[in-house]
């Protein structure tokens, strides 16, 4: 399921709770590192335009190095997504790329300032996330074999149900979402 993200994300009440119990199932957490996502609106379709927001452009910066990732999510018309294909490549010159998309009118619409936290597990990425005046958050990713979305998600859902950990809401849109303000 190459370039296909099946993710599940929460408010997080207790990390501590939930990192003690990836611990116990052997999982390390990567140091800590700050992450400056900066969205971008297409200037050929608007990405706001839709009732539900089914994609972003990003350009990330971090200390490991940049990125410009795309995703949309499915179903495309439906407030509740369930997947997204997401490419993503690293980038040399990141003030290149932000001076192109500049240059094909691409505007910029949002910026999240997040620290995060990753722990690996054989089937999925655990990440947790502070975001600039937007809270604490957990995402779950799979990162497993699965035969089809379906499959990936009963498995995602079967290992944080396994956890037994009490979790805040589900979060059902992403950060910019948050930072913009908008629920879909």
């Amino acid at each position: 399921m190459q370039y296909i993200e099946v993710e599940k994300k929460y408010m997080v009440p207790d990390a501590e709770a939930l990192k003690t119990k990836l611990r116990d199932l052997g999982a390390k957490p990567s140091e800590p590192t700050r992450q400056v996502d900066a969205y971008y609106n297409a200037p050929h379709r608007d990405f706001l335009a839709p009732e539900a927001i089914s994609e972003w452009l990003r350009i990330r910066t971090e200390e490991r190095g940049s990125s410009i990732n795309y995703k949309r999510w499915f179903p495309v018309d439906e407030i509740i997504k369930t997947h997204a294909d997401e490419f993503e490549s690293k980038v040399d010159d990141v003030e290149a790329i932000r001076r192109l998309l500049q240059m094909l009118d691409f505007q910029p619409l949002v910026t999240v300032d997040k620290t995060r936290e990753e722990w690996q597990l054989p089937n999925a990425e655990v990440v947790f996330d502070h975001v600039l005046n937007a809270g604490d958050f957990v995402e779950f990713e799979f990162k497993g074999d699965a035969e089809t979305i379906d499959d990936a998600t009963a498995q995602l859902d079967e290992f944080i149900s396994s956890l037994n950990v009490e979790l805040g809401e589900q979060i059902r849109r992403g950060y910019p979402h948050i930072l913009l303000g908008r629920e879909h």
